[in-house]
């Protein structure tokens, strides 16, 4: 809230003007029934000297008749009430304004961050939980701030004016210390019980928001891969699976309800039973005329008015540890550092001229061995293929030259210089990548295919989708290149998506280029198409490529053969053919599958 703290004192003030508006109306209680309903004149029996101000009220107060003192205080407590009204708009106005801009605040923080911790932690969690981090658990923080943060500032000043109000009615009006210390025994009675429950609340709700969490994933996964869903049959599962998952949060909800709203009543017990000895203690005394009848029910509407913050301020308590589950988790994301970072002097990295090494490199994902001493040099302007059965580490060296993973030994090298002594984003500015899963923006095909670049330039958009085959295609839709594609485009076909995934690599012109599994998942005609477009693109750059299809990489400069986390093959397609070794063995097992 620190950049917004000027808001804040200005809410703060008018919190103050209101409650003191609201003391000074109950004060003018004394003179309506002293003076105006019993006709008695305002006496002070304390012995403790009256300040000047408040003196002079009072002998104008017993100077003016019934009637015209009537008449006075129905036009001040007009005015009275307007400006309270007026400072109480103020208040809620801009306290629901601090709470708008912190939680604004908040989701760019968490998805900044999120946009720079590494790929390992997204492996961790899912999709559906993190957009919860940003959607349900800042929500929560949202409500905090605009109900508990605006009632544990406003509701201490409307104690300290009530209180202060007691203190003056006791001393200049000698109200007994058995009416003070009654009241006080109001707070020994909530406190407790407020405290206890509000503990259990917080992790009451930090379990709320990991179903809700819950909830979130399972409907990301089932409305985004809705065709298996239905392709399998599994709508009724689903459902099941959902209200499951519902039931579970309901149950959740309902034991924070209960215990949230156990706290009114006890709140509500504890003050009409202090209020009722003070009116029976009272009574009597006024009964036998040693208080004034107008200063008690000024106290009795002063201890009234004290219910009301004891009562919201049990349910901050209550709201706070709500949302201080939800900044646990929020601060989960916050505080996790990226296992993959520039390091203090990290350098620009030159464009590429000479080549790439791995040099014994190996790699392992949590207790698992991916890759295991691997070793190769791939020279400016080559091909190099990776080829073999899956799970056998070829895809993770693809995601180990850009850094989306480091090493856990040996260094990859390019032209000589480590690339984690780099600045990562030089070392991307280097590299295209294109994929087995084409992932496109909702956005026009011009933004897509201009993405990273901070502008679109027309003339290299075309040009870009011209090399890629995808000109033709994209002419022919409704609004051309300023065309939505629809979210991952989804109204695209797989060889058209895949066409614009090569545009947006050929636009951004990088000397290195990753393709995985380009072409693996395409019909016969779009896979021409799509493999043509990637033959132009690789003409001149440093290629790196996995391949499913062996007859696609044919012409590779070096094919790596690699099986159990090693590289234990390599030559060009004619030599390994003569090996008769495991790349002969993939390839006429492909081309019998081929033939049939």
């Amino acid at each position: 809230m620190l950049p917004h703290i000027w808001v804040l004192v200005s809410a703060g003030v008018c919190m103050v003007a209101t409650s003191a508006l609201s003391g000074v109306s109950i004060g003018m209680i004394i003179p309506l029934v002293d003076n105006v309903i019993s006709g008695k004149k305002i006496t002070i029996p304390g012995s403790i000297p009256v300040p000047g101000f408040l003196q002079f009220i009072i002998d104008k107060a017993n100077s003016m008749s019934p009637a015209q003192l009537l008449s006075s205080m129905t036009v001040v407590v007009v005015i009275l009430w307007l400006l309270k009204s007026f400072f109480d708009f103020c208040q809620s106005y801009l306290m629901n304004d601090v709470s708008q801009r912190v939680i604004r605040d908040v989701k760019n923080i968490i998805y900044k961050k999120m946009l720079t911790l590494s790929m390992d932690f997204y492996s961790k969690n899912a999709t559906g939980k993190l957009m919860s981090r940003i959607t349900n658990d800042s929500a929560v923080i949202r409500d905090s701030i605009s109900t508990g943060l605006t009632d544990l500032f406003y509701q201490p000043i409307q104690l300290i004016i009530y209180t202060v109000m007691l203190l003056v009615i006791k001393f200049y009006f000698a109200i007994p210390w058995s009416l003070i210390g009654i009241s006080l025994l109001l707070f020994l009675l909530v406190i407790y019980p407020v405290v206890k429950i509000g503990k259990r609340l917080k992790s009451i709700s930090r379990q709320s928001q990991e179903r809700i969490a819950d909830i979130t994933t399972t409907l990301h996964e089932t409305i985004s891969g809705v065709r298996v869903v239905k392709a399998f049959s599994m709508e009724d599962y689903e459902a099941k699976k959902f209200e499951n998952q519902n039931q579970n949060f309901y149950k959740l909800a309902m034991k924070s309800v209960k215990r949230m709203t156990v706290v009114s009543p006890i709140t509500e017990f504890a003050g009409i039973f202090c209020i009722a000895v003070i009116m029976w203690l009272a009574g009597n005394k006024i009964v036998s005329g040693a208080l004034s009848a107008g200063a008690f029910v000024t106290f009795l509407a002063a201890m009234l008015s004290l219910m009301r913050p004891i009562k919201r301020l049990t349910n901050v308590y209550s709201i706070n540890q709500q949302a201080m589950a939800a900044a646990d988790r929020i601060f989960e994301v916050l505080d996790t550092k990226p296992s993959v970072s520039d390091k203090p002097g990290a350098v620009e990295l030159p464009k590429i001229s000479k080549g790439v090494e791995f040099k014994d490199v190996y790699f392992k994902y949590e207790d698992k061995n991916v890759l295991k001493g691997v070793s190769f040099d791939v020279p400016v302007g080559s091909v190099a293929a990776f080829v073999g059965p899956s799970g056998v580490g070829k895809t993770t060296i693809l995601n180990l030259l850009p850094r989306f993973y480091d090493v856990t030994g040996g260094s990859i090298l390019i032209d000589g210089t480590d690339v984690r002594d780099c600045k990562i984003k030089s070392l991307m500015q280097q590299i295209g990548i294109v994929t087995q899963e084409t992932i496109l923006f909702n956005d026009t095909v011009s933004a897509n295919i201009s993405y990273g670049s901070g502008s679109i330039n027309m003339e290299d958009v075309i040009k870009a989708a011209k090399i890629a085959n995808a000109h033709n295609f994209i002419m022919k839709m409704p609004q051309g290149y300023d065309t939505i594609v629809g979210e991952r485009g989804f109204r695209l076909s797989g060889g058209e998506k895949q066409r614009l995934a090569i545009a947006r690599a050929v636009f951004k012109d990088p000397p290195i280029l990753i393709l995985d599994e380009a072409t693996s998942q395409l019909d016969t005609e779009s896979e021409m198409l799509v493999q043509e477009a990637i033959d132009r693109m690789m003409a001149g750059r440093t290629v790196f490529v996995v391949a499913h299809r062996l007859s696609t990489i044919k012409h590779a400069t070096v094919i790596y053969v690699m099986d159990g986390g090693r590289i234990v093959e390599k030559g060009s397609h004619d030599v390994l053919i003569e090996k008769s070794g495991l790349y002969k063995r993939l390839y006429e097992m492909q081309f019998k599958d081929n033939l049939i």
